[in-house]
């Protein structure tokens, strides 16, 4: 019995060594993960936000031009319109958002954005920004969309690649330029050539112009401003409300004062009409009178020793030597009428506007200085703020001061 058990125990040990010898090696027990183990194992990785879709202003159909419609495209801007209100999309222009201007078609599944490029009072004051002061007809702009209040998307479009935002149309602005130059290319001929702007009456002597008119010459100098002016702003705003009343009010002043001018020049010209006429109608009479008088004289005997012979010839006498004296005096004063009628002719145009019969005038020189330095301010507001100046009511009173000024002065004038 106990040999039977040694080889059992003999028999299992060769089984064991044969299996550990066919495994590679003697296998090792798998220790039991204890507590402190599994503390030390790393924990398992918590889900990553995910990222939200950023669009990106990927190309642009059109002409970008105020008044124009174009259509931008924006990758991924399906998923962004998800948890955003993509109606309310403005174009960015030079990173100025047009506020206000809302696409009028809108294509999600497409990307696609359809506007139309307009001022509104929101948003007047960024267009006056992007166009005003311009020095070209085309400007490099960047461009791209997002909304009013937040930031612009990412863009193809930014300084290294921009787009050409057009200022002036150059077929509408060669045009209007054409048009503009024609008008003051034809009002300087008539200016030279005519008395469009000169005081009124037939030419002094041949070859001879008379005087510029000082009052006319403010009229038209306003007229081809504002006419300028507005043809410029129509042509980069396609605004056509643009006279605002303080210009009503400056053309009526300068209108009131050429008017004034014109009625003063011809009262004088009516009273010295009249009193040639009446001087040329005297003298007519005296000169019949004298023809009868002489005969009264020659039909009393020179040898009559008759006092009343005598006396009646010392009276006729007398009345020849007072109608010749009166009618040497009306010659005189005729005279005197025809060279002030004969002597007004062009010295030139600053000194005929700021001069009369006594030389420069300080009110004349007034008018003229205020005229210019209105206008300089009306051209700066234009050119910049493409739109015409409010003038104040104190500035206007000034002008109208001015104006009063100088037609008061017209009265002792002589012509």
């Amino acid at each position: 019995m106990p040999k039977f058990k040694l080889v059992q125990l003999a028999a299992l040990l060769l089984i064991s060594i044969s299996t550990a010898f066919a495994q590679g090696g003697t296998p090792q027990p798998t220790a039991s993960p204890t507590p402190s183990n599994a503390a030390a194992q790393p924990a398992a990785t918590p889900l990553q936000p995910v990222k939200p879709v950023e669009p990106k202003v990927i190309s642009v159909i059109g002409n970008l031009e105020l008044d124009d419609i174009i259509e931008v495209r924006i990758e991924n801007l399906e998923q962004w319109a998800e948890t955003n209100d993509a109606t309310k999309l403005v174009p960015y222009i030079n990173g100025r958002a047009i506020t206000g201007n809302y696409p009028e078609e809108l294509h999600l599944e497409r990307g696609r954005l359809i506007y139309h490029l307009e001022i509104t009072p929101e948003n007047k004051n960024v267009w006056i920004d992007l166009l005003g002061a311009p020095h070209t007809l085309r400007e490099a702009a960047t461009l791209s969309a997002g909304l009013e209040k937040s930031s612009s998307f990412d863009s193809v479009y930014g300084q290294t690649n921009p787009v050409t935002l057009t200022v002036i149309s150059p077929v509408y602005g060669l045009i209007a330029l054409v048009v503009i130059l024609g008008t003051l290319f034809f009002m300087i001929w008539l200016v030279r050539n005519t008395n469009v702007i000169r005081e009124p009456g037939p030419p002094p002597a041949p070859g001879k112009r008379r005087p510029y008119n000082l009052g006319r010459a403010q009229m038209a100098f306003w007229f081809f401003l504002i006419y300028a002016s507005y043809m410029a702003i129509w042509l980069i705003t396609s605004a056509l409300d643009t006279i605002t009343s303080s210009l009503l009010a400056l053309m009526g002043i300068s209108a009131g004062t050429a008017l004034g001018e014109a009625l003063i020049d011809t009262g004088k010209d009516t009273t010295k009409a009249n009193q040639i006429q009446d001087l040329t109608a005297e003298k007519q009479a005296l000169e019949q009178g004298i023809a009868q008088t002489q005969a009264d004289l020659d039909a009393i005997d020179p040898s009559s020793p008759s006092a009343t012979d005598v006396s009646n010839r010392e009276s006729l006498v007398r009345q020849l030597t007072e109608t010749r004296t009166r009618i040497n005096q009306i010659d005189q004063q005729l005279r005197t009428f025809n060279s002030q009628q004969s002597a007004p002719t062009s010295s030139g145009f600053l000194r005929d506007i700021l001069s009369d019969s006594s030389g420069y005038s300080f009110h004349r020189f007034q008018i003229f200085a205020w005229t210019i330095v209105l206008g300089i301010i009306f051209v700066s507001s234009v050119y910049n703020n493409l739109t015409m100046p409010e003038f104040s009511t104190t500035l206007l009173g000034l002008m109208g001061l001015s104006a009063g000024t100088y037609i008061g002065f017209k009265f002792p004038e002589q012509k």
